[in-house]
């Protein structure tokens, strides 16, 4: 899976915990429903350095699209919202 971080870069996250990928996720995804913006930029900090800190960045010439977009780290609550699927940035495993 690629994910793009708006205005870092992208990230292929294959090979990384998915189920800690998936809990950092989901505290954005409750903290938004609860309308916390505090928390929200916390969560999504957290879940932005695992991906850079622990996904592959991928090479600039790459042409593919990516499978999930994040926000930068200082989005507001509405700009996090918005990119908010039903299951959070990153889709529940099946």
């Amino acid at each position: 899976m690629i994910i793009r971080i708006m205005g870092e870069g992208q990230f292929d996250v294959e090979n990384v915990d998915q189920n800690l990928l998936q809990k950092y996720d989901n505290q954005v995804e409750d903290a938004v429903n609860a309308g916390n913006e505090e928390a929200a930029r916390t969560a999504l900090s957290a879940l932005h350095d695992y991906v850079t800190a622990n996904g592959q960045p991928v090479a600039d010439d790459y042409l593919g699209s990516s499978d999930v977009v994040i926000p930068f780290v200082d989005a507001t609550l509405t700009e996090i919202a918005e990119l908010l699927t039903g299951e959070g940035f990153i889709p529940d495993p099946a």
